[in-house]
């Protein structure tokens, strides 16, 4: 028997000496063992066929394809053509022998003609032993090292019936009466794959052994290639033109951007290994009472800058002032100078090299009772005079001190000669910042690590200023609180997802808004922003993003842009009450602040109206996005698309398990058999002709069904553990039965549910913690850290309070408070809003302390905390809630990109403020309501 096969671009023709063996007959005995196997053999036969046109194709090439059944157990393949590529590393293999005009003669495109040779062992694998590769493990062949690795699997897979082995070794040894899976679901597998068995839909994957296929080129070269080459060729690849170039150009964008991160890495790691770390000298002095000076020597005469920083009694903004009319208020001056000495030592002449630092500090009997604090101020030196310096022999730089206090002064300072340039520290942070967002925005790494590389950078700029912090100092940067905040709130909502209770409210959620989507999405967004208001959002978004994702997965929605309005709707609800966003905890803790009437009622009521117009206008902006009910579906059908996800998740339990262990291999390959089954399924589906929906009580009463409260016994406990961590949350809203910190609380919470549970296996539930989440923060907050050392924030705070100043005394608090809102909501959209809330606070005190500017202080309050918190919704890292969600969603095989949220997000923020505006404006610019 032979067959000859002639492909040229762009068609290709088939022509066959006897039987075309792609449309066999239907025969009687088609599922015979004899005839089936024909068929197998010849449909590998055409991948093979397909797979070397698709490299000829490739190159641009003509090939012709002979094939011929030489004898019972080979089929030899004979292609000629030019320059025709082999191989799953697509390595060219041309003929190096030599032909008529080969020497001398020019050759279009320079390519040698080809020919080579396939011989393809074509025995076929009796059924039995197809059957057995594809057989899950059976309870005998579980160990014990297995069961603990399924034991750390999500609860979703672990309920898969293809495991239902494990889980019957594990409640043989460990008794647990969880129920199993049910038969009905493991019949309905087996069933399935015999199904796919007897239909052919095996792709060929298990029919034949993995054949090895010997290319040999006219030189004599060999080139072996894999039959798993040919299957993941076929399954991966298409029959384009294009593909090869597109393959180059990853290749090369991928090497480029290794060769980046490589060139980055070598700087930030020379300039850790060239320098120490940074050791204040610190040193005790007093300074004199009633104005006297007191000096203190510099070592070194030549510098253009010093650094000082002062620990001591000072008075800060928030401290409520004493003050008496016959006593003015004590003050620290503070100044450089630079002293000329002749040859014998002798003084010459004394001037200033620097201006006056003055710092307020407390009455002399307040000394005792006030906690010291720590300022720090970088002085620009005036350089030395050239006619003194000829006439002198030497200089010297010296500190003199002097205060107004009525005894003596001690302090702890610590000199620093060589400060960092906050000129070039400003350039120096924004070129971090902005590769920290080319490395997000394009997804060219994962977000966690582009902050673990922005974060060490910052740290490498630091030390290559002479400021590398200890690492100690480091840790301090980290905000433990916020960390266990999380943590604890995910070890919550790990084991009462094991209860099947945000399946449960899924459905009620159905139920009650009778399937329609935009009320189910209203309900929704507003549950959640009243939510945020009281508890953290953080705490919000963990409770809400599981119930979010099973609602979309019941209604058939996808649920990346319902998770999108959730988030920004959890961010404007923070903003309504002090203890919603961090940011305004900071706002309202603040000393100076709340001693000025802002306590939380005053806080909230001044919040409401702008809260509630600005959830108006995201509503209507919403509706205006998603218009069209497609944009919030999925783009195939839902069948294909749970397929998809499915194997997303299947993947991606299997990628976490390495291949250290036998037990560990053993799961993956179990979980890998699972990802096949699920490929074969989502190939029929979707060449399946699609049914019609069912209604919307049939649909009801089949997911009301299939998801029920599945431990009724962990869910009682999980509601004690619940109420406990949230009724202390809401008693954090009321500052007079503030005892615990929000952290502390979640970690408590956790304890006592563990406790609760008497839950022995805690890898499993540790497993299920989202590590990346919290290493992002951690690297973010020593990110924000660093470029604060290095002078950003400190530079968006001097620009912010230059413009206020420079404006008219009739106009001064328009521009406040237009100045205040936008600076903190775009800033904040990029920056973390904590160390920016935090220096915004400052600014926004000064200003109002400040008696020539005669500006209230609350309404630059209102606009800073709204400004803060609605920045958030601008960018995916904008706010803490919005990464949170992102890595929750991920988790259960959602992701979305920076993009897509930033296309959502930051339209919507612009408009927020733009109606926050409008309503401060009118009520504090005209009504004057403070």
């Amino acid at each position: 028997m032979s067959y000859s096969y002639e492909y040229t671009k762009p068609t290709f023709m088939i022509t066959d000496d006897s039987q075309d063996p792609y449309h066999l007959p239907q025969e009687e005995d088609d599922y015979d063992a004899e005839a089936r196997e024909e068929r197998e053999r010849n449909t590998k036969l055409q991948e093979l066929v397909r797979w070397l046109h698709f490299n000829a194709r490739q190159r641009h090439r003509n090939c012709k394809i002979e094939i011929k059944d030489n004898d019972n157990n080979n089929i030899e393949l004979s292609v000629h053509g030019n320059g025709l590529s082999v191989g799953h590393s697509q390595k060219s293999i041309r003929s190096r022998g030599s032909s008529s005009g080969a020497v001398g003669h020019k050759r279009q495109r320079n390519v040698w003609p080809f020919k080579m040779r396939v011989k393809v062992g074509k025995f076929c694998l009796q059924r039995q032993a197809s059957n057995r590769s594809e057989k899950y493990p059976q309870p005998s062949e579980v160990t014990e090292g297995a069961l603990q690795v399924w034991r750390a699997l999500p609860e979703r897979i672990r309920q898969d019936p293809s495991l239902a082995s494990f889980r019957q070794e594990h409640e043989r040894l460990h008794g647990d009466v969880e129920p199993l899976p049910s038969e009905d679901g493991m019949q309905l597998e087996e069933h399935e794959h015999e199904q796919e068995q007897r239909n052919g839909h095996n792709d060929g994957t298990h029919a034949f052994t993995q054949i090895g296929i010997n290319v040999t080129n006219e030189a004599g070269q060999v080139h072996v290639l894999d039959g798993r080459d040919l299957e993941n060729n076929n399954d991966e690849q298409h029959d384009d033109g294009e593909t090869y170039c597109k393959s180059n150009l990853k290749k090369y964008l991928t090497w480029f951007k290794i060769s980046i991160l490589l060139v980055v890495w070598g700087v930030f790691t020379a300039f850790l290994m060239s320098n120490n770390e940074h050791v204040d000298q610190l040193s005790l002095i007093s300074v004199p009472a009633n104005g006297s000076t007191r000096v203190f020597p510099i070592t070194t005469s030549t510098l253009e800058r010093i650094g000082l920083a002062l620990r001591g009694p000072f008075r800060l903004q928030e401290n409520e002032l004493q003050l008496n009319v016959t006593v003015p208020l004590p003050v620290l001056q503070v100044q450089v100078t630079r002293t000329y000495y002749d040859a014998f030592g002798m003084e010459i002449y004394t001037e200033n090299a620097s201006q006056v630092w003055q710092l307020d500090i407390v009455y002399f009997d307040l000394i005792d009772a006030t906690k010291d604090t720590k300022k720090t101020r970088t002085f620009e030196l005036i350089p030395s005079d050239s006619s003194m310096l000829t006439t002198a022999n030497r200089s010297r730089l010296n500190f003199e001190f002097s205060s107004s206090i009525d005894g003596e002064l001690p302090l702890q300072l610590n000199v620093d000669e060589s400060p960092i340039y906050k000129r070039h520290g400003v350039l120096y942070a924004a070129a971090v910042l902005c590769g920290l967002y080319v490395m997000i925005i394009w997804e060219i790494v994962n977000r966690t690590f582009a902050a673990i590389i922005a974060s060490t950078l910052s740290v490498g700029i630091l030390a290559a200023l002479n400021s590398r912090p200890s690492m100690g100092t480091i840790m301090g940067w980290i905000d433990v609180e916020t960390l266990l905040l999380l943590f604890g709130m995910m070890i919550l909502v790990a084991i009462l997802s094991e209860t099947g209770v945000f399946d449960y409210l899924a459905v009620y959620a159905y139920k009650i808004t009778n399937g329609h989507v935009w009320p189910l999405i209203n309900c929704l967004c507003l549950f959640t922003a009243v939510l945020s208001s009281f508890l953290d959002n953080v705490t919000t978004v963990l409770l809400m993003t599981p119930v979010t994702i099973r609602l979309c997965e019941v209604m058939s929605l996808n649920p990346v842009p319902i998770l999108m309005c959730m988030v920004i709707y959890s961010n404007i609800g923070g903003a309504l009450t002090p203890v919603g966003d961090p940011p305004n905890v900071i706002i309202a803790s603040n000393n100076y602040i709340s001693k000025n009437g802002v306590n939380f009622a005053v806080f909230t009521l001044h919040m409401l109206p702008g809260v509630l117009l600005v959830m108006v206008q995201t509503y209507i902006q919403l509706r205006f996005k998603f218009r069209n009910i497609s944009d919030l579906q999925f783009k195939d059908s839902p069948e294909v698309e749970e397929l998809r996800h499915e194997i997303h998740v299947w993947k991606r339990a299997a990628a976490s398990l390495s291949a250290y262990s036998k037990d560990e291999e053993v799961v993956r390959q179990t979980l890998m058999k699972k990802v096949n089954r699920l490929k074969r399924s989502l190939k029929k589906r979707m060449t399946s002709v699609i049914t019609p929906a069912p209604n919307y009580e049939q649909t009801l009463a089949n997911l009301q069904a299939k998801y029920p409260i599945r431990n009724k016994q962990l869910l009682y406990k999980c509601t004690a553990a619940l109420v406990f961590v949230i009724s202390l949350f809401f008693l954090h809203s009321v500052p007079e039965l503030q005892r615990l910190s929000l952290g502390w609380t979640a970690l408590l919470g956790a304890i006592f549910l563990i406790i609760l549970a008497d839950i022995e296996d805690l890898e499993a539930i540790l497993a299920r913690v989202e590590w990346s989440t919290l290493l992002f923060f951690a690297a973010l907050f020593i990110l924000m850290e660093a470029l604060t050392e290095l002078g950003l924030i400190e530079w968006i705070g001097n620009m912010t309070e230059g413009i206020i100043l420079g404006v008219g005394e009739d106009q001064r608090l328009t521009v406040a408070i237009l100045i205040i809102l936008w600076v903190s909501a775009i800033a904040s959209a990029f920056v973390d809003n904590i160390p920016l809330t935090t220096m915004m606070v400052k600014i926004t005190i000064s200003l109002a302390q400040n008696s020539t500017l005669n500006l209230p202080l609350q309404p630059l309050v209102w606009a800073l905390a709204l400004g803060a918190c609605l920045g958030g919704n601008g960018t995916l890292i904008g706010a803490s809630a919005n990464v949170v969600c992102a890595g929750v969603a991920e988790q259960h095989g959602y992701k979305f990109t920076f993009l897509e949220f930033f296309k959502v997000g930051f339209p919507i923020m612009i408009g927020s403020i733009i109606v926050t505006t409008g309503y401060l404006l009118l009520s504090h610019s005209l009504l004057t309501w403070h």
